[in-house]
């Protein structure tokens, strides 16, 4: 559901100085808490809290930017592996009600045992591969 635009929206408006790729609908930005090197978002235009709310034409905008900023980000990080998450509503971690998705590089060693990659939201059954 769309909501509207608030001061505290931290992507109502994008900052130019955080953005990395551009579409009409939708804006590739630096994260502002990185996770790791190049850690990026993709958010539409539009202030909308869901995924689920998104128009198909916002959905196709978002996943051609995420191909746009991992290219981008292969060349200036080269990473060797991505994770690539969205926290949907309060009880799946959302704190920012305006949908962004994230676009985490992976690399070797920056994590002791990264199998398992977003299962590890629920540590007790992360694990499955061991039992």
């Amino acid at each position: 559901m769309t909501e509207p635009q608030t001061k505290q929206c931290p992507f109502c408006p994008p900052k130019e100085r955080e953005i990395l790729e551009t579409h009409p609908l939708a804006v590739a930005l630096k994260d502002s808490f990185p996770l790791t090197p190049g850690h990026s978002l993709v958010v539409p235009r539009r202030h909308v809290a869901s995924f689920f709310d998104l128009t198909v034409e916002e959905r196709l905008a978002i996943l051609g930017l995420l191909d746009k900023a991992k290219a981008a980000l292969d060349r200036e990080y080269a990473p060797d592996g991505y994770n690539i998450g969205i926290n949907d509503g309060a009880a799946a971690g959302q704190t920012v009600m305006h949908l962004h998705v994230h676009l985490i590089p992976r690399y070797e060693g920056d994590a002791d045992d990264p199998r398992g990659g977003v299962r590890w939201i629920f540590s007790q059954k992360a694990d499955y591969w061991s039992k």
